[in-house]
């Protein structure tokens, strides 16, 4: 294992996507106890088209850190950059752009609205987007999604009519439908059994490849992390590069 530190040549800033400058978390402990650090000072640096599985036991801190990159929570300490410039400089407008825009979340439980179908799930997060005359765009990249997940015949089901695996197919699709540049995956297999877990991370990987898409996959279950070309593992804190 190697430790991460961040990239000096002014080349690899030109391609990097994402970056973590000494990022620390921090919880209050229960009853005002001392506070509990669950991230120490985590250096990384993830390239435009990067895959990356994060690996580490339950209570590592690993959806700590994919919530700290989305947004969905602060850094007690420490700068994240994106595209080069920091998140904590976005005004709230700008945070709500970025979040539905520039990432997708795909997470454990795959959160569809029951009430609704396969492409109505998908379109949701279209429903933020002001652009004029764009929902027919966004319909035909619905159908694109939906062939390119396996789901083109369940376009009109609803999630109680699908197993499992479809039902985070659907999640994958609908976190795709606005063409984020990063993908963040929040043990997306907790759920499934091993057969469709192996799909899922699969087809990440292949939309990751494809789509040049910037993948973070954050996973417990390391014989599928290896689906996953560059693995870093989360221990006492500490990010950490596997190596061969």
């Amino acid at each position: 294992m190697k430790s991460l530190a961040p990239a000096a040549s002014n080349s690899h800033y030109q391609l990097m996507l994402l970056e973590l400058r000494g990022i620390s978390k921090s919880y209050p402990g229960p009853d005002g106890s001392a506070e509990i650090a669950v991230l120490d000072q985590v250096d990384l640096s993830i390239d435009k088209g990067d895959a990356v599985a994060v690996v580490g036991p339950s209570g590592s801190g690993k959806s700590t850190l994919l919530n700290l990159i989305g947004t969905l929570d602060t850094p007690s300490q420490g700068e994240i950059l994106f595209e080069g410039r920091s998140l904590a400089e976005l005004s709230e407008l700008e945070i709500a752009a970025y979040r539905n825009r520039s990432v997708g979340f795909i997470f454990q439980l795959h959160h569809l609205l029951p009430q609704c179908s396969v492409e109505e799930n998908i379109l949701l997060p279209t429903l933020a987007r002001p652009e004029k005359g764009a929902q027919s765009n966004f319909r035909e990249r619905a159908q694109t999604l939906m062939e390119r997940v396996g789901l083109s015949g369940r376009r009109d089901h609803r999630p109680g009519q699908l197993s499992g695996g479809e039902r985070q197919r659907v999640a994958v699709a609908r976190a795709l439908i606005n063409e984020p540049k990063l993908l963040l995956a929040d043990e997306p297999t907790g759920s499934l059994d091993q057969s469709n877990a192996s799909r899922l991370f699969d087809l990440l990987y292949s939309l990751n490849r494809e789509e040049g898409l910037t993948l973070i996959v954050v996973t417990h279950a390391t014989d599928l992390a290896y689906h996953i070309p560059r693995i870093l593992k989360l221990t006492e804190g500490k990010l950490v590069e596997e190596t061969s």
